[in-house]
């Protein structure tokens, strides 16, 4: 079992922007089509029978879409073009369709489908890991030895549509609009052995070969700077919409926490600046990559 790979094509994936991205898209041309014409949010709001603070959340995808709500303000805007008009609303009907990744049932637990969808939404993400290597960089036998806690040998249904989620997730950074990935590891993930010598082996292959990928950027902090820098693994995903602010996730074993206020993700901003700093270069990455996996044989 721990051997098999599951087949890209044979699972879902982010091959369209899903839900998440599909409301971002939906609202910026809203608040768009609203500046254009000088309407206030206050005015908007109160012409579909709702408030400022609801036009808020429609405008930066925090929220789906009545398509009575979307034509009234199509109307009030005045975009009247049956074209333009037909197109965003049928965004704005896909956006309110389940997401690829909650067609997985308990494999997805409610507090990361969030996370999913932003994630195949963002056109910049960083993370920083200091106990294993980032979902989207693992293999399917390193996925599954962490999913079973060691026993890949006692995998069920459950723990393989995990693994092919995580798998499916990955298939964003193929994407022609493939977000740039940066991500920041602490030198003992490459030195614990998940799954067995021959796993991580597998593993550091597949690290050194994503490091090449234009949109991929790969450090290492080395044990010498290990903790000084940041005190805890989190992600920061940036939107390619203005008015969406940048988010700061932090994941634990039940839940997780979404930070978008501009104080916070500040101050992970320049924790991961620090880090960047601290690391190896890209390059000095990719050599001790090279050296770690001789001594694997």
């Amino acid at each position: 079992m721990a051997s098999e790979q599951p087949d890209p094509q044979d699972t879902p994936g982010p091959d369209d922007p899903g839900p998440t991205a599909r409301r971002i898209i939906v609202g910026a041309q809203l608040r768009r089509l609203r500046e254009a014409a000088d309407i206030t949010r206050a005015a908007a709001g109160y012409h579909i029978r709702g408030s400022e603070s609801k036009i808020s959340r429609m405008e930066s995808g925090k929220v789906g879409f009545k398509q009575r709500d979307v034509e009234d303000l199509l109307t009030f805007y005045g975009e009247h073009d049956p074209a333009r008009r037909g197109h965003l609303l049928e965004i704005a009907r896909l956006s309110n369709e389940a997401g690829w990744w909650q067609r997985s049932g308990a494999a997805v637990p409610e507090w990361f489908s969030e996370y999913v969808g932003l994630e195949s939404a963002a056109v910049r993400i960083q993370t920083y890991e200091l106990l294993f290597v980032p979902g989207l960089l693992q293999t399917p036998d390193y996925a599954r030895a962490i999913v079973t806690r060691g026993h890949p040998e006692t995998a069920d249904a459950t723990v393989e549509e995990r693994v092919r989620v995580r798998m499916s997730r990955q298939r964003l950074l193929d994407r022609p609009d493939a977000p740039r990935l940066w991500a920041v590891l602490d030198e003992s993930v490459l030195h614990r052995p998940i799954g067995g010598h021959e796993v991580l082996a597998g593993q550091i292959d597949h690290l050194a070969e994503m490091s090449r990928r234009p949109n991929v950027t790969l450090q290492v902090v080395p044990n010498a700077l290990s903790g000084y820098g940041g005190e805890a693994a989190f992600t920061m995903l940036r939107f390619a919409e203005p008015d969406v602010p940048d988010i700061a996730y932090i994941e634990g074993l039940t839940g997780a926490l979404y930070l978008d206020r501009r104080v916070e993700v500040e101050e992970y901003t320049r924790v991961m600046d620090q880090l960047t700093i601290d690391a190896y270069s890209p390059e000095e990455t990719r050599g001790l990559l090279g050296k770690l996996r001789a001594g694997l044989g």
